[in-house]
């Protein structure tokens, strides 16, 4: 049974448990380094790895700068599937790392399982907040703690950095936090070392209601932005404000979700608009992961605990549930380049959440930008009836679409290209991607893409399109049936945009929708998301 400290127990079970992992160290604690990165994908793929999961990556760079995509390129060449983390810069737009057309990228997503841990304020009222704190209770739930908020002390002193705190204020009491800065974990530490008995670390405008949970040093909770403006109004409002934290363990099935975490990062790609990124989303909020023993529960240093799981949230948790399954794609379909794989994963994704209700970003649906072609649905993903490939020299191909130079390609690629030529051998060329990312520059008035899909289920199939039409153009396709005489055949079909927006001199706009391939049965729904942007850009 997997547990962290007593909560969330259960049956713990990696993603495709038959695989064998090989591990290669990149990191250290001054950071991970472009040579140890290109050294470990070496030798991974010496080694004869069939999927690289990279949780690491930072910020969006060209992609002749950028160390993943580079090594990944020549893994990919090899048949490699590279998953890597989208990064956890959300909900800021552009932030997406990892981007190259070759990596899938992954953002994260939430759980229906909750670590209530409720916070009853000394006036009656309760806010909603959550915790891994170990125990039912606080030892004295029943006696209120008297509330201190610190703003008009030390600098730092309302998130609770180290030395910021007057141990003659917070001893014996309950000390309010502001996120940010320092790590939540280690606020909770300085607040101990200080003498203060409890925490409630409060949510800013930048983390909204953002739920990720920590395993604190004492009694601890997080409560989201909307309860911790209700709480410093409630200690304003008295001169001995108190509270309690009421622990409730573990609850599953109450909420909805999936849902995309606050901390993803965003979409449109940076370094190539013309690729929808991110590809999917997977569960990456209060994972329950195997923990090493050498190290306590909250990563602090100060921590004796010693457990054999901890709870920790990202991109970087929910890329490795992506590796997994797309390990249980490749022993089912071995031959499947990993192009064929990403589609499978992408165009099976779910866009509705276990209620039949849309994926929520917040307070509204998802869009494109922050959950990509969907939640990852691994069941759809090992039959997806039809696949999008792409060989590694349609990549170069692409890559001279972007304008990049003979130099800056053959750092990539290690080929020296003349991208006149292949461009003029491949005019309207278009990435087989299974997304479609539109770009209406000033000036444009129709886009031609075309893609192309390979036959993967059951022989003579016919397939009908489907359209949720984005906002602001027409479509039209041709042909509007596939049909497909045997299993690998491949068939082709054109998309034309036709933009009923006028452009106006400054900015950018946005549009989704989807185009879905049907199979006859409706056994198969082969989708694909759709980015309309029109920008004033020439």
């Amino acid at each position: 049974m997997a547990s962290v400290l007593g909560n969330g127990a259960g049956v713990a079970r990696g993603m495709a448990p038959g695989a064998h992992i090989a591990i290669y160290k990149v990191c250290w604690f001054s950071g991970c380094y472009s040579s140890d990165i290109l050294a470990a994908m070496d030798v991974a793929i010496r080694d004869g790895v069939d999927i690289l999961s990279l949780s690491l990556g930072g910020f969006p760079v060209p992609l002749y700068e950028d160390t993943i995509a580079i090594g990944s390129f020549r893994a990919m060449e090899h048949g490699i599937t590279v998953i890597c983390a989208a990064g956890n810069n959300g909900p800021i737009q552009n932030s997406v790392a990892n981007e190259a057309p070759w990596i899938t990228t992954i953002g994260a997503s939430t759980l229906d399982r909750r670590f209530p841990a409720v916070v009853r304020l000394g006036n009656g009222k309760l806010l909603y907040g959550e915790s891994m704190y170990p125990g039912n209770s606080m030892s004295n739930a029943k006696k209120e703690v008297e509330l201190v908020y610190l703003t008009n002390g030390k600098e730092g002193s309302e998130f609770c950095m180290r030395g910021s705190l007057s141990r003659a204020k917070v001893k014996g009491k309950m000390v309010v936090c502001d996120r940010g800065i320092n790590g939540r974990a280690e606020k909770g530490q300085i607040v101990k070392e200080a003498g203060g008995v409890a925490m409630i670390l409060t949510n800013t405008e930048i983390n909204l209601e953002e739920d990720s949970v920590d395993v604190h040093v004492l009694p601890a909770t997080l409560i989201g932005f909307d309860e911790s403006i209700q709480l410093k109004s409630y200690i304003n409002s008295t001169k001995r404000p108190k509270a309690r934290i009421i622990f409730g363990g573990t609850v599953i099935g109450r909420s909805r979700a999936p849902a995309v975490a606050q901390f993803s990062s965003r979409g449109p790609s940076y370094t190539d608009p013309s690729i929808l990124k991110p590809d999917m989303i997977a569960p990456g909020v209060n994972i329950i992961a195997a923990w090493p023993q050498n190290l306590g529960p909250s990563a602090l240093p100060e921590d004796s605990r010693r457990v054999n799981f901890t709870v920790m949230s990202g991109t970087s948790m929910a890329c490795p549930h992506v590796s997994g399954i797309a390990a249980l794609i490749h022993s089912t379909h071995p031959k499947w380049t990993p192009a064929a794989i990403k589609s499978a994963l992408m165009t099976s994704a779910d866009t509705n959440d276990h209620l039949g209700k849309p994926v929520m970003d917040g307070d509204k649906p998802a869009g494109l930008f922050a959950m990509g072609a969907g939640h990852v649905n691994p069941e759809r993903a090992i039959n997806p009836g039809l696949v999008y490939d792409i060989q590694p020299n349609e990549h170069i191909t692409h890559l001279c679409t972007l304008g990049y130079s003979k130099s800056d390609i053959f750092s990539i690629t290690h080929r020296n290209v003349s991208c006149r030529g292949i461009l003029q051998k491949n005019r309207g060329f278009s990435l087989n991607y299974p997304s479609f990312s539109v770009i209406f520059k000033t000036g444009d008035a129709k886009k031609m893409v075309k893609r192309r899909l390979t036959n993967v289920g059951n022989p003579n199939s016919i397939y009908s399109v489907e359209m949720k039409v984005p906002e602001g153009v027409n479509v039209r396709v041709k042909p509007r049936r596939l049909v497909f005489k045997r299993t690998n055949q491949t068939l082709g079909y054109r998309v034309w945009f036709i933009s009923r927006k006028r452009m106006g001199t400054k900015g950018t706009r946005f549009s989704q929708g989807s185009l879905t391939w049907v199979n006859t049965n409706g056994y198969y729904k082969v989708q694909s998301p759709i980015s309309v942007t029109w920008t004033s850009i020439k």
